[in-house]
């Protein structure tokens, strides 16, 4: 069995009428809130947690969601 990657947070920037998606620093406070994790406990399941971000995206919500559940079988 391989090793299970830790997802990057995705960070969108309005630029005009679209979004500019890039890999963020890390996951913001409330993202991690939503999937039950405390900034403790995402550290030391090897995630980055970016402290300055207020945002929550749903997207990265969702990325964390499924591989929480990758990480548990």
């Amino acid at each position: 069995m391989g090793k299970l990657e830790t997802p990057k947070a995705l960070v969108f920037k309005k630029a005009g009428v679209t979004y500019k998606i890039r890999v963020g620093r890390g996951f913001s406070k409330e993202e991690l809130k939503e999937v039950g994790l405390s900034v403790k406990d995402a550290r030391k399941l090897g995630l980055y947690v970016d402290e300055r971000r207020s945002s929550k995206h749903e997207e990265n919500i969702q990325m964390l969601k499924e591989w929480l559940k990758k990480l548990k079988r």
